[in-house]
């Protein structure tokens, strides 16, 4: 039995098929971790032969990886290249035999799959609060195709909606680079905090991939513009990247209890 999902974008619906993962006929709850293996094995279907995959970090994009790895041991997939957007999606397919390389020898990526922390309805993306937001995307901004998998808790109405929005900035004089964050966003209510690994004030500073800090933006309201936005943080000296995600995503995936939402762009 398939029950149709409703319209979260108000575009493609696809049904759960029947199988392991079919409801039955009283409701079944599925978990955030269901929805996400859900939405990344749908996005592996758009993986062909031959292609250089940018290769997601997170918690949905580590389906994703794992199931390329099981089609290209069973010989469904053959001839991929991977090029992972961080050190421990590197560990993970290095471990499950995934060829991979990097943008020097592979400039140009066929199709990136990468999960995201907030979507909303412009496909407008928020990334970064697992901390691999500079690599993510270095990598997906070389892609022909950015596919985008998460589960319906991720949709917001705005950027910012939901949580944290990532900065990474260089560690020289990290504090007065987070004032001037702050004061770029007052206007929206503003808080920015240096992440830390335990998530308190006191605790170890979390270092990226690229050896630089992060500040988290949290907003009280919509910052508008984020084009203008975007433009503002890059202008700062001491700022690397921000995790705002804007005009990549080619394709979103949404994995609800009911079903899955597709939305291109």
């Amino acid at each position: 039995m398939a029950i149709p999902c409703p319209s979260i974008f108000g575009s493609e619906m696809l049904p759960i098929e029947s199988g392991a993962m079919s409801p039955p006929p009283s409701p079944l709850i599925l978990t955030q971790d269901e929805l996400k293996k859900i939405a990344a094995y749908k996005a592996v279907e758009f993986v062909q032969s031959g292609m250089v995959l940018g290769l997601g970090t997170g918690s949905t994009a580590k389906h994703a990886v794992d199931r390329i790895a099981d089609l290209l041991h069973q010989g469904k997939l053959n001839n991929i290249i991977g090029i992972p957007t961080s050190k421990k999606t590197h560990q993970q397919a290095v471990s499950l035999g995934i060829p991979l390389s990097d943008l020097d020898s592979h400039p140009i990526v066929d199709l990136a799959i990468d999960g995201a922390d907030e979507v909303d309805s412009n496909l407008n993306l928020v990334k970064g609060r697992g901390g691999s937001l500079l690599r993510e995307k270095m990598i997906e901004s070389a892609c022909k195709k950015f596919i985008v998998i998460v589960d319906e808790s991720k949709l917001v109405p705005h950027v910012g909606a939901s949580g944290a929005m990532p900065v990474e900035v260089v560690p020289f004089c990290w504090k007065f680079t987070q004032d001037r964050l702050q004061s770029l966003f007052a206007y929206a209510g503003c808080v920015a905090k240096l992440r830390s690994n335990n998530g308190g004030e006191d605790g170890e500073i979390f270092v990226t991939d690229n050896g630089n800090y992060i500040v988290d933006l949290f907003f009280k309201k919509d910052v508008g513009d984020l084009k203008i936005a975007s433009d503002a943080i890059l202008s700062l000296a001491g700022v690397v990247e921000h995790g705002m995600f804007l005009d990549m995503a080619t394709t979103v995936i949404v994995a609800g209890e009911l079903g899955i939402t597709i939305k291109h762009k």
